[in-house]
């Protein structure tokens, strides 16, 4: 292609960009400049740019495949750097304006989740044991190791331990010098297995069971070998026949294939070889039922004026619309909230993820405003496959936000649970160095988990910021003296 040709197309591209974003600008009730980055990105990314970056990279401009916090101004960039070689002057952007987004997403992540430690820029969030009510040591070792944010689960406990969880924290930061934001999370509307009935010769469902998911397990009629509760029961109203169930995380994967009055029978499609046991107080996924639930429950209301009196932030769980997001603000100003009180989406099933950009768009400009992505329940709603891209996605259109993103589920699990980690988790590990926080959850090693992830985000971002290798030095082979 001619560069006169190129030219053109980047010129036609940034118009097609103005002209699409205000699409999504309309629709989302003309926001304020926060948003705009935002509404050129995903317009942007509507179109394939795999041959237009081909033609840009042999003539050495400025990728566009690192733009996310700022589409214009690097549009703008490549064209004025083009235009100068074909002798068609266009404005470049001053590298003030070029790098503006990457600020705003800095002071976003600061807002919301507190200055980094001197020696790395990612965060460190860790999920509280019970034992933090009991032991200040623990918190103190925790915040020694590099915790930086405490995470206090609601759907655990009630508010005499977490009370004292928050007095032992406070113990640790005087004894430590060191400060910790605290994040507690909703329970929300998660849907669970009730009572469970297995066939008295054996307890474990197989490829090809049938099972039972009831309000009530009928008795004496028995209408499939192994029957389950389902709570909250208003699930079942929603299922039809084919509609995919998983069970526990997705280690059961059945299909509904009768719908009955008692409820619906599955059939399961996979499982482990020797089967798995189910049990109470699992989780249940609906990947392709849209399941119409209250987004705050009666439980929620309760522990969030709890929080609204403690909390640095509220983690909202199995939020998935817009109007979910606007009952949270509307209930946190009722209760009287300080305007500083940070909201955090928890991305964890498919509609959510479709409707990010209006979960946004409700919610930036309002309170300080992040995103978690809790990558096991989403994994259970999406599948395995599409989790190792849209764990992606979700960090480049979050940053397209400028809004920082908590990596969560199973970040060094062995390590913390077991005491020693899998090579994939350190993997792992070093690709969270991308977020602006990173979740540990809770167990036996969790203190060894924390002092190991320190050390890898610091290690990291000295070569990785975001999608930008940054060209550090490398000393692995220098020449032999």
């Amino acid at each position: 292609m001619e560069d006169q040709a190129l030219l053109q197309e980047l010129l036609a591209l940034r118009e097609e960009v103005l002209q699409g974003a205000e699409a999504y600008l309309q629709a989302w009730g003309k926001p304020g400049p926060e948003l705009h980055n935002l509404a050129h990105y995903l317009t942007l990314r509507q179109k394939d740019l795999r041959d237009l970056q081909v033609e840009l990279a042999w003539r050495g401009l400025s990728s566009l495949g690192r733009c996310e916090s700022r589409v214009l101004p690097n549009l703008d960039a490549i064209i004025a750097a083009l235009g100068a070689k074909v002798g068609l002057p266009f404005p470049a952007p001053t590298k003030e304006v070029f790098f503006a987004g990457d600020r705003a997403l800095a002071r976003n992540a600061e807002t919301l989740l507190g200055p980094t430690p001197p020696h790395r820029q990612g965060r460190i969030m860790v999920t509280l044991p019970t034992e933090a009510a009991e032991d200040p040591k623990l918190l103190a070792h925790l915040l020694n190791q590099g915790m930086d944010l405490a995470r206090i689960n609601l759907a655990h406990d009630g508010p005499e331990i977490w009370a004292k969880m928050l007095e032992n924290l406070h113990w640790a930061e005087g004894f430590t010098g060191k400060r910790c934001r605290v994040q507690m999370d909703l329970s929300g509307p998660k849907v669970r297995t009730g009572r469970v009935i297995s066939p008295p010769e054996r307890k474990k469902v197989l490829k090809g069971d049938r099972i039972l998911l009831a309000a009530r397990i009928p008795q004496p009629e028995a209408l499939a070998p192994f029957q389950v509760e389902v709570e909250p029961q208003a699930v079942l109203a929603h299922l039809g026949l084919g509609a995919q169930v998983w069970i526990d995380d997705a280690k059961v994967a059945a299909r509904v294939v009768e719908v009955l009055p008692q409820g619906a029978v599955v059939e399961v499609e996979a499982v482990k070889p020797g089967g798995k046991r189910l049990k109470e107080g699992r989780g249940l996924n609906f990947p392709d039922t849209d399941l119409p639930l209250a987004p705050l429950t009666d439980k929620d209301l309760r522990d969030l004026a709890f929080a609204v009196r403690y909390a640095h932030l509220v983690g909202y769980s199995f939020v998935q619309r817009p109007e979910d997001v606007t009952l949270l603000l509307t209930t946190l100003d009722r209760l009287e909230a300080p305007r500083e009180l940070g909201v955090v989406l928890k991305v964890e099933t498919r509609l959510a993820v479709r409707n990010l950009p209006h979960l946004l768009a409700a919610i930036v400009g309002r309170r300080p405003v992040g995103v978690m992505i809790a990558r096991g329940d989403l994994a259970a709603e999406i599948g395995w496959l599409r989790l190792s891209e849209m764990q992606e996605e979700l960090l480049w259109l979050c940053e397209a936000a400028h809004v920082p993103v908590i990596w969560a589920t199973q970040v060094l699990e062995s390590l913390v649970k077991e005491g020693v980690p899998t090579r994939a988790e350190l993997s792992d590990a070093a690709l969270a160095a991308r977020a602006e926080c990173v979740m540990v959850n809770k167990g036996p090693h969790v203190l060894e988990a924390v002092a190991l992830l320190d050390q890898v985000l610091a290690r990291m971002q000295a070569h990785q910021h975001k999608k930008t290798a940054r060209l550090r030095a490398l000393y692995s082979w220098r020449p032999t003296p």
